[in-house]
């Protein structure tokens, strides 16, 4: 049986897929992959696009509450010694939580929400070290 769902490879197909959608669209269309799945193919690929030498010396716990129209999904991203991991469910005690709605979340990751002016407007909500928001963000290959 063919894949009906294929894996979003790259942010700009993923940009693709989002453009002149509404907020209501994007939550039926991730809904209909399957919100646990996509938004473990969007975190896995977290982990492939680390850059450890851009991260050097850093060590971190990072949590992303995504608010869907049902829950909100956390996944928590750990920075240590190099390597990048990450975890469904949320983190013991987070340096940093980032908070958006599904459809924002989307925008932001595939470059069509710039992270300042989501903040700026209340679409992204931060908790913890804020200026290490804005360090983290070189961290991860487009």
């Amino acid at each position: 049986m063919a894949d009906e769902n294929p894996p979003i490879a790259t942010q700009d197909q993923l940009a693709e897929l989002l453009e002149g959608r509404s907020d209501d669209e994007i939550n039926q269309f991730v809904g209909a992959m399957g919100t646990d799945e996509i938004l473990g193919q969007i975190f896995s690929a977290m982990e492939e696009r680390f850059q450890a030498d851009k991260a050097a010396g850093q060590s971190a716990v990072i949590q992303w509450d995504i608010t869907t129209p049902d829950k909100t999904h956390s996944f928590s991203v750990t920075i240590a010694d190099g390597t990048c991991k990450v975890a469904a469910g949320a983190a013991d005690s987070p340096r940093l939580t980032l908070g958006l709605a599904l459809p924002d979340f989307m925008r932001f990751i595939s470059g069509k929400l710039d992270g300042m002016q989501a903040f700026m407007s209340g679409k992204l909500k931060l908790g913890g070290d804020m200026m290490f928001a804005q360090q983290m963000q070189a961290w991860f290959a487009a």
